[in-house]
């Protein structure tokens, strides 16, 4: 019997369940957002690694793939964000998931033409600023969630911008189970979105002796913040790689930082003029933030070394705290399905395990 778990959520995306898969750079490919998508979740697939004029490709790979509704995660500071907007209107994607550097203008046009609007938020300041701009909805991610995360935990920073804002709000950071799920709506969430619960699954381009590794982590004191990646504070799985980064000064970063920038440019197939047109454009966001965007051009060749190549010791490995209580690789079906029943049951018991007068 097919359980119904509607929200909010699943009526402006048109999933059948209120979960959300996190855009992870490198991880959310047409496949995984396809996968997602077809179990019931809204898959989102992040265009941020993938080449100029190979966007349109990858989103007609997802709808062949599923009939369900799906979205695109992309930043103001790709250089092909025009053609993935263009993109995503052109195939009428249901949500445009985005990143640092979208203008105002860019969701205006796409919610004029009935994309909804989404972006991740990690402080209370913050969620009223991407209000403003023009998010539809907000994924509320806690200090326990990987990569790029704040301080605040998720149950302190979700009750905060619920009160702060009147549009959507998702928890994110930590969650990985139908407890967090019923645990999400009781606050006022309309759903949650999970990163590292659909990266260990068998539906991901991780190789196997990664997921072996994330797997083996059962102590969540070895996933620990870090700003030495590129300035900003990331969770990740403690190893060679971070420690070394650690020891090393900015400066120092920024040698292997340039010649990734440059590989960047040559994937990227852009000119010269258009390399210093998005340089530019990170410069007049001031010197620190131009550092951390010239640091952050190494992370999709970390990320690939990491999670591709299987190197858990020199690559990058993102994660939440949630991955020290995931030991099993199973498929994005299962996850969806366990997740729902167990929520499902846990809602529904609540009043009867619970005496109101």
């Amino acid at each position: 019997m097919q359980i119904e778990l509607r929200t909010l959520l699943t009526e402006r995306l048109g999933s059948r369940y209120p979960i959300i898969q996190s855009p992870m750079t490198w991880v959310s490919d047409a496949r995984l957002a396809g996968d997602v998508s077809s179990a019931g979740g809204f898959g989102i697939f992040a265009s941020t690694t993938v080449r100029a004029g190979e966007v349109d490709a990858e989103i007609v790979r997802i709808r062949q793939s599923t009939s369900a509704p799906f979205g695109v995660y992309a930043t103001g500071l790709q250089p092909n964000l025009d053609e993935v907007v263009d993109a995503v209107i052109r195939h009428n994607v249901r949500g445009f998931c985005y990143g640092r550097g979208v203008t105002s203008a860019t969701l205006e046009r796409l919610k004029s033409h009935g994309v909804v609007c989404m972006t991740n938020v990690g402080a209370v300041r913050h969620a009223v600023k991407a209000v403003e701009v023009g998010a539809d909805i907000l994924l509320v991610q806690g200090g326990e969630g990987g990569g790029h995360t704040g301080a605040a935990s998720t149950m302190v920073l979700l009750p905060q911008v619920l009160d702060a804002v009147d549009v959507p709000v998702v928890a994110a950071g930590g969650f990985r189970d139908g407890r967090g799920l019923a645990a999400a709506l009781a606050c006022g969430a309309v759903g949650v979105a999970m990163g590292t619960r659909f990266m260990m699954t068998t539906n991901t381009r991780v190789a196997a002796p990664t997921l072996a590794h994330y797997a083996n982590v059962t102590d969540p004191a070895r996933i620990t913040v870090s700003t030495a990646i590129d300035g900003l504070p990331q969770r990740v799985i403690a190893n060679r790689l971070v420690s070394a980064m650690e020891q090393n000064t900015a400066a120092l970063q920024m040698i292997p930082a340039l010649r990734a920038a440059w590989n960047f440019r040559t994937q990227q197939k852009l000119s010269f003029l258009q390399f210093l047109a998005m340089s530019l454009k990170s410069l007049r966001e001031g010197p620190v933030a131009a550092s951390q965007a010239l640091r952050m051009a190494r992370l999709p060749e970390l990320l690939r070394l990491g999670l591709e190549q299987g190197d858990v010791e020199h690559g990058l490995l993102p994660a939440g705290q949630a991955a020290a209580a995931i030991t099993e690789i199973v498929s994005c079906e299962q996850v969806i399905r366990e997740i729902v029943q167990v929520a499902s049951q846990r809602l529904k018991s609540i009043d009867k395990e619970i005496a109101l007068v």
